[in-house]
């Protein structure tokens, strides 16, 4: 059985990832999972794990200091490391990683310097127009999720009442299909076989979908039944007469 060192969630906005992350997080086998290296959120997590940002000239140090306390952050005592990246924040990782094991002939190889072994998690969404829908309604409202029960969860700011946009909505699937399909053509580039997983399935059969990424990790799949999701849909009837909105439009081009 292949015993994986690391695993990197490799995913677009609104894709379901929270679920993902929040489930092999409470299998107790997977790690941590979170986004340590979203652009917009390097300085929140240098000062959550206590890594010095005193000096940002000094790239290598910071860098190096991070790494150690995000593998530590993302093995959360187990014998797995796990994160999740965007495709918007690939580049940035890549040339942070490439600062710190320079001359390796791959961006995969620099992964696995700072990973050691590392499986590969697609996990994409087929409806493109609902994700997008998700994306604009959550950016809007600022309510991004929401608890099982019914609670908040994470609200960025104060509510708002979502305005339906087709040209934005129109430019959000064009990305999330943008981004997809580089994290493919990167596979593909580097000869890897991820573990492809979709939103649908994660939120039809969060459990069987777990499992699959267990195995993937060398672990027993029969932890998956004793995880249930901490988040719900927030999908609601709007989203769906937007998506069929932008649906009936967009044929009527």
């Amino acid at each position: 059985m292949n015993h994986q060192k690391s695993y990197i969630i490799c995913a677009t906005p609104r894709s379901g990832t929270t679920l993902l992350c929040d489930l092999l997080a409470d299998t107790g086998v997977a790690g941590r999972p979170d986004s340590f290296f979203r652009i917009q959120s390097r300085r929140w997590w240098a000062q959550y794990l206590n890594v010095s940002v005193a000096d940002w000239t000094d790239e290598y140090t910071f860098e190096k200091s991070y790494l150690s306390a995000v593998l530590q952050e993302g093995t959360a005592g187990t014998q797995i490391f796990g994160m999740r990246l965007m495709w918007r924040d690939f580049d940035s990782l890549s040339k942070r990683l490439s600062q710190l094991y320079p001359g390796l002939p791959s961006e995969r190889a620099c992964f696995q310097a700072a990973l050691g072994p590392t499986c590969f998690v697609h996990l994409s969404r087929k409806d493109k127009v609902a994700q997008a829908v998700s994306r604009i309604k959550a950016e809007q409202s600022g309510l991004w999720h929401i608890d099982a029960d019914g609670n908040e969860r994470e609200r960025v700011k104060p509510g708002q009442a979502p305005v339906y946009d087709a040209q934005i909505l129109s430019e959000q699937m064009a990305e999330c299909e943008k981004h997809d399909e580089a994290w493919l053509n990167w596979f593909v580039q580097h000869k890897i076989q991820p573990v492809r997983i979709t939103y649908e399935a994660l939120s039809d059969n969060p459990q069987t979908t777990l499992a699959i990424v267990l195995s993937a990790l060398g672990q027993d799949i029969e932890i998956a039944e004793t995880v249930k999701p901490r988040t719900t849909k927030l999908a609601n009837s709007e989203s769906h007469e937007w998506a069929n909105r932008f649906r009936i439009e967009e044929l009527s081009h």
